[in-house]
């Protein structure tokens, strides 16, 4: 396939009204083009998917007092509707959204430590609550003198029965199961974490559990605990920063990708994303995107994390990183931005194997970007 259409929300701009941009990227040509601009409420700080109608569109209002939920429809050129259905997302700042394997959608919010989980209509488009306090879910405050204080939910991963939910200022990752009379998801469990790490965004492959830690910037390792509240040693840790950082620079990891192996790309390399929430680079390097490889040993080592590569992008706090859909070719290819800055948005290559990136398009008509569809 040569044209691929992505989807890109963002924080709002000032001067401008909230907005979904929609990209045409062409493989051949190496373009990246704005094709469109489409409202939504403020701060669409993530977007994602139905999971079986890539029609439907789903995106957070990441503000204070109270954070929304949003839904659309959308064509396959990338045309948004206007918002279809608005409800609330149980608390301020939701910092991630997911629809669920069993009719329902998730989102986390970063204040005050909730998170909550509505139904969704057979077609996906509308939000089937049953009352406003249905589905919140009410995370437990910290009490380490390490941690920040407060309960910070980042993301959502479903796995075959359990939630997992990495909590930024917990330290922990929390481990969600839905009660099979009342359908509410609640916490059964929890994977603890470095103190001060700052869980932010994981991934689970082939049953080891991947973090990636915002306040330490770090990667770790582990084999995913038994269900529902095993136990387990972290197997390795490295630091993501890349060597020689810029003065005044101040680290914040931000997301994590395990792109599924295929014949093209075989080993399961690990994408992260670096923040220099400091002093930006003065050298118009920008912040680097990581890849790193598990390395597995024998029966008595499980292995450890190699650093591959650090790709420095030209963005300012690349924070949304995402890899196209393997069923239209489009995973040869990753999408990134950086919050702040001028850097547009930048569509990458995968090369030698997934060893590498290599830029194939940039756009800067729209300065920053956080988060990304392929459709």
């Amino acid at each position: 396939m040569v044209n691929f259409t992505i989807l890109a929300g963002g924080f709002d701009i000032a001067g401008t009204l909230p907005f979904i941009a929609t990209y045409l990227f062409n493989s051949e040509a190496g373009t990246l083009d704005v094709v469109g601009q489409f409202p939504t409420g403020h701060n669409c700080s993530w977007i994602s998917s139905s999971l079986t109608n890539r029609s439907v569109l789903y995106a957070t209002n990441a503000i204070y007092p109270q954070g929304f939920l949003q839904s659309f429809s959308v064509t396959p050129d990338g045309v948004l509707s206007s918002a279809i259905d608005t409800v609330w997302a149980g608390g301020p700042r939701p910092a991630y959204t997911t629809a669920l394997r069993n009719g329902q959608i998730a989102n986390m919010n970063y204040d005050p430590g909730t998170g909550r989980v509505v139904p969704l209509s057979e077609d996906g488009l509308h939000f089937e609550e049953v009352s406003p306090s249905a589905g919140v879910i009410t995370f437990p405050v910290p009490t380490a003198p390490t941690s920040e204080g407060a309960s910070h939910p980042h993301m959502i991963l479903e796995l075959d029965q359990e939630i997992l939910v990495p909590d930024l200022g917990g330290d922990t990752i929390w481990r969600l199961a839905q009660e099979e009379t009342t359908k509410n998801w609640t916490i059964v469990g929890s994977i603890l974490q470095p103190p001060g790490s700052g869980p932010r965004h994981l991934a689970v492959h082939d049953g080891f559990l991947y973090t990636l830690h915002e306040l330490a910037s770090t990667l770790t390792l582990q084999r995913l605990p038994a269900f529902p509240n095993g136990t387990s040693e972290i197997i390795a840790s490295v630091s993501i920063v890349p060597q020689d950082p810029p003065p005044g620079a101040l680290w914040a990891a931000a997301e994590i990708l395990i792109p599924k192996p295929t014949p093209q790309f075989p080993v399961p390399y690990i994408y992260v994303s670096n923040r220099n929430t400091g002093i930006p680079d003065a050298t118009g390097k920008g912040d680097s995107i990581a890849i790193f490889e598990h390395v597995h040993g024998d029966a008595a080592n499980e292995g450890s994390l190699k650093l591959v590569t650090q790709v420095f992008t030209g963005l300012q706090q690349v924070r949304g990183i995402q890899i196209g859909l393997e069923e239209n070719g489009g995973n040869e290819f990753l999408v990134a931005a950086g919050v702040a800055g001028n850097g547009g948005t930048v569509v990458y290559r995968r090369v030698d194997g997934g060893r590498g990136l290599e830029e194939v398009a940039r756009n800067l008509d729209i300065p920053t970007r956080s988060t990304f569809v392929w459709l």
